[in-house]
């Protein structure tokens, strides 16, 4: 379990082929990899993946074909920045909201307009991440715990970022086209998919 509060960036430095998926090595600062060990699950980019070598100042981790599928991973490159966060530890603080590391589907930037200090991103949506999309509720891009701004569409979102977030996570990269991992929110999707099993009992 995350809660989408990014702890650090890194760098895809190599990405290789495996027999229905992708070993890549990511660079990061050397006291988050101090955290880690073999078999630890860590967040990039909203994915959680499990870490299965470490170098002093770098992490290798494997994507299956489903992982490749669902998330932006497939189109990593070296030189790519990636967002990172370790998992929330029982009785820690809770920064942002429950994330599980479970994209739900790649979204599709359709702006990023600044006003003022603060950056406004409009990102369209697929039908499943829509129906647990609420203004003013969270949901997570490219692992980032942000909150829903303003709904200009029935399959579009928009969140405004701080300076801080703009600083401090890869979002800052983002132009108009760019696919972003999503994950709406865990309590949403469960209620959605509760009432869709009750209907048939008559639970309205």
């Amino acid at each position: 379990m995350f809660t989408g509060i990014v702890e650090a960036t890194g760098t895809v430095r190599t990405v290789a082929p495996l027999e229905g998926g992708r070993s890549l090595v990511i660079t990061a600062p050397p006291e988050q990899v101090r955290e880690l060990g073999v078999g630890s699950s860590i967040a990039v980019d909203g994915v959680c993946l499990t870490v299965v070598q470490l170098e002093p100042d770098a992490f290798h981790v494997e994507a299956i074909g489903t992982t490749l599928s669902r998330t932006t991973i497939g189109s990593f490159e070296a030189g790519r920045q990636v967002n990172l966060e370790r998992p929330l530890a029982l009785g820690g603080t809770l920064g942002g909201h429950l994330v599980q590391g479970h994209v739900d589907a790649i979204g599709r930037v359709r702006a990023v307009a600044h006003h003022g200090e603060h950056v406004l991103l409009d990102v369209a949506m697929p039908p499943d991440v829509a129906e647990v999309t609420v203004l003013h509720g969270s949901i997570a891009v490219d692992g980032v715990s942000l909150t829903v701004n303003a709904l200009p569409a029935p399959d579009v979102f928009q969140v405004a970022l701080i300076p801080h977030t703009w600083e401090v996570t890869n979002l800052s990269r983002l132009r108009a086209g760019d696919p972003v991992n999503l994950e709406g929110d865990m309590i949403g999707r469960f209620v959605v998919h509760y009432l869709k099993r009750a209907a048939p009992s008559g639970v309205s």
